[in-house]
């Protein structure tokens, strides 16, 4: 992607962030998470500028805090319910727990295992991720939940299926979030033309970074559809162009970026203290690249001079 992308921002302003993407997508369709890279970089680049943290760039404080999950992988009910309870002892103010196995009575067994487990103030939520595959079996399954009091259910059906997850919501009580459906503005628009959400998760390497994140956001809240940012595998960053994202933004009112808790070695020094991550207050991202540590993990490099 650098021969393709760089090439069309040379020289650029960075401040230019819309035409800057329409640069890039005029270069190349999709590639959503090199665009990323290269937004992120650019409001880092305004920051520094403007010696402003980035969140001050599009919209200001919104929050007085940040907040992650803990999450749980698929595993025994029991196995689960002890990590719930370890989880709540840790400070942990809610769990997200990874469900879509094969076996939907067995993931019905493991939400009432962690519920029991936690008590009924703890928020839980689920992520089926497409595992419950079908509109009559992800209907049936989540009929079932209603007791344990879960503050939504992720992308139930498989991805794209806009219309099934439509059926989905009418069909159940428990509040529906669309992942892997969200990708694009128009995804966005046709969840909102099918009222086929009440939540929509946000990943800036599914979107194309923090500009069309902002638009995406933008256009669920003249819906009264609720925002989260979410996160693939991402180090300090990516997560904290995220979670500028989400202090800038009132709509956006979750998070779940915690790629950088899941490495071994990281480039960054993102301050997670359970259970908030705290955004430094200086200019563009706040974060601070260990330079040795990123020459050992990269596998290319590439030096560009003049504008971005």
């Amino acid at each position: 992607m650098r021969t393709v992308l760089i090439p069309q921002i040379i020289g650029q302003n960075p401040f230019d962030i819309e035409n800057i993407h329409h640069l890039m997508n005029s270069a190349i369709v999709r590639n959503q998470a090199a665009k990323a890279a290269i937004d992120i970089a650019c409001y880092d680049l305004m920051g520094k500028a403007a010696n402003q943290p980035v969140y001050n760039l599009i919209g200001g404080r919104a929050h007085e805090q940040l907040q992650y999950p803990k999450v749980l992988s698929i595993e025994e009910p029991a196995v689960m319910a002890e990590k719930a309870k370890l989880a709540v002892d840790q400070g942990f103010s809610s769990l997200k727990l990874k469900v879509g196995g094969p076996d939907s009575s067995k993931d019905i067994e493991r939400i009432y295992a962690v519920r029991e487990a936690v008590g009924k103030s703890m928020p839980i939520r689920i992520d089926v991720n497409q595992g419950w595959k079908t509109v009559g079996h992800a209907v049936q399954v989540i009929n079932q939940l209603d007791a344990a009091q879960l503050t939504w259910i992720e992308q139930p059906i498989r991805m794209g299926d806009i219309r099934g997850l439509a059926e989905v919501r009418r069909k159940t009580s428990t509040p529906i979030m669309a992942d892997e459906s969200v990708q694009t503005m128009e995804d966005v628009l046709e969840i909102i033309r099918l009222q086929a959400a009440d939540y929509i998760n946000i990943k800036l390497m599914k979107s194309g970074g923090i500009f069309p994140a902002i638009q995406m956001a933008k256009a669920a809240e003249s819906a009264g559809i609720i925002a989260q940012i979410g996160s693939m595998v991402e180090s300090s960053v990516g997560s904290a162009a995220g979670y500028h994202a989400v202090m800038a933004r009132r709509n956006i009112q979750s998070s779940e970026l915690t790629g950088p808790l899941l490495f071994n070695e990281e480039i960054g020094n993102l301050n997670y203290q359970l259970p908030n991550v705290h955004l430094s207050e200086n200019p563009g991202l706040g974060i601070e690249v260990n330079e040795a540590q990123l020459e050992k993990l990269t596998t290319a490099s590439c030096i560009v001079e003049g504008g971005v």
